[in-house]
């Protein structure tokens, strides 16, 4: 059995990969847990020089990394480059908050001393996705190693090149031998690899089905999960908002990585009053992107990064056309090699569409008409998904208070596009998944949360 990865800009193959066995799978498992025994008997100050050291050699290696993840899922250089020091910049704050966020908290009792302590649970199964194929496994790795848990890594088949120089990274930052592992199997190894009994905890980010197969497995057996899955993020464009600001920051939403991402906006819900003008300005800001060669310096949006995700995607914008839609840009898939699709605006979008029922993971932006401020947040929550949303509008206690209290989502953005920072905690609620990732929320997750009394 072997796995190979694609070049989607050309659909050439780059290499192929031979699969790890069932026996390998196994010895991994045991490595790591043994890893994981000496591991968390170190110190904080010991992890972290060698997280420190991950990121420098992220750094270090930043143009190789970004050239490899434009080969096998089509990212552009300048977004790849970003995404690898993004990658740094976790390491690097895990490595000086983890101990303070880790440290025993005293709770006044009426024992002699009390306290919480928080110990790490053993080695952490992460089921991960193509879109940013190093960034979200770091944001796992990063807080799961530093609070002294192992790790194994079952990435997405397209990517295999990106999941062993992660392993790579943490073997050079001089992490132990087994400690963290890549794991090149298919997703129907996945079930077998959460019932051994050496996993203690799975966190997966992907689309809502696959948390759900993941989340029943693992409670079958009763470990924890943790999953960040699809998004329909909708952004609310009041009647006060400075409209062409926004237009340039929901552009940028939903054409980062090609549109595919959970957390890029999706649906636009445009109050009746700015509706058309914020239709021709959000038409300029997505036609000005420059789609081709992701290995090129000055591409900005490459090649989706599959021939089957493009297609689908196209399904999605002939449906909903077909439905009522109008297409004010794009909506035409390229007669040329690649997997490449336009950036794409379809407006009228109403119930009944793919525009407005599903994700739409692409270059598509969908515009939907509401009445008022009322009715805008009545159809941005109006979707099984709650992952990110945002509100412009230029009275900033009002988009506070929208985004505090009305909109339905784990992360509410005023005036700006949602994206996670390592400082706030990052996850959905709804189909989007539950749990938390980053900040000390994120690295809370896989430990055991002790009581110790002392009489």
């Amino acid at each position: 059995m072997s796995i190979h990865s694609i070049n989607p800009a050309n659909g050439k193959k780059l290499r192929e990969y031979a699969s790890h066995d069932a026996e390998q799978v196994h010895t991994a498992i045991e490595q790591a847990d043994l890893a994981f025994r000496a591991w968390r008997r170190t110190s904080f100050e010991h992890r972290a020089e060698r997280m420190a050291r991950a990121a420098a050699v992220l750094r270090e290696r930043a143009d190789e990394f970004a050239l490899l993840m434009a080969g096998e899922m089509g990212k552009p250089l300048s977004e790849g480059r970003a995404e690898v020091e993004k990658c740094a910049w976790v390491c690097e704050y895990y490595a000086k908050e983890a101990a303070g966020f880790l440290a025993p908290e005293p709770v006044a009792t009426d024992a002699g001393t009390s306290f919480v302590a928080f110990e790490p649970i053993g080695a952490v199964l992460a089921v991960m996705p193509w879109n940013f194929p190093f960034w979200q496994v770091f944001r796992f790795a990063a807080p799961a190693l530093m609070a002294g848990n192992a790790g194994l890594l079952k990435h997405a088949s397209n990517v295999p090149g990106s999941a062993l120089a992660i392993e790579d990274v943490f073997r050079a930052a001089g992490f132990p031998e087994g400690l963290f592992r890549t794991l090149l199997v298919g997703s129907s190894a996945v079930a077998g690899i959460i019932d051994n009994p050496l996993i203690r905890a799975v966190t997966l980010t992907g689309s809502t089905p696959a948390g759900s197969q993941v989340a029943s497995r693992a409670g079958a057996r009763i470990k924890k999960t943790v999953l960040e899955l699809g998004g329909s993020d909708a952004y609310v464009i009041l009647e006060d908002a400075d409209l062409e600001a926004a237009a340039r920051r929901c552009a940028t939403s939903r054409l980062i990585n090609g549109g595919q991402s959970c957390i890029a906006a999706k649906r636009f819900v445009v109050v009746a009053p700015c509706r058309a003008r914020f239709e021709t300005l959000l038409c300029e800001q997505m036609g000005a992107a420059v789609m081709g060669d992701p290995t090129v310096d000055g591409t900005t949006l490459g090649p989706q990064a599959r021939h089957d995700l493009r297609d689908e995607l196209h399904v999605q914008v002939q449906k909903s056309i077909e439905a009522g839609a109008r297409c004010l840009l794009g909506g035409e898939a390229p007669d040329s090699p690649g997997a490449f699709y336009p950036p794409t605006v379809l407006t009228g979008v109403r119930p009944g569409m793919p525009a407005y029922d599903e994700e739409l993971f692409g270059p598509v932006a969908a515009i939907i008409e509401a009445q008022d401020e009322a009715d805008a947040i009545r159809i941005a929550n109006d979707s099984p998904f709650g992952l990110g949303a945002a509100v412009f509008t230029a009275d900033v206690e009002r988009g506070t208070r929208i985004a505090t209290h009305e909109l339905e989502a784990g992360a509410c953005f005023v005036n700006d596009f949602v994206r996670s920072d390592p400082r706030l905690p990052f996850g959905g609620i709804k189909e989007s998944g539950y749990g938390r990732e980053l900040s000390s929320a994120g690295i809370r997750e896989f430990v055991n949360v002790k009581t110790v009394w002392v009489q």
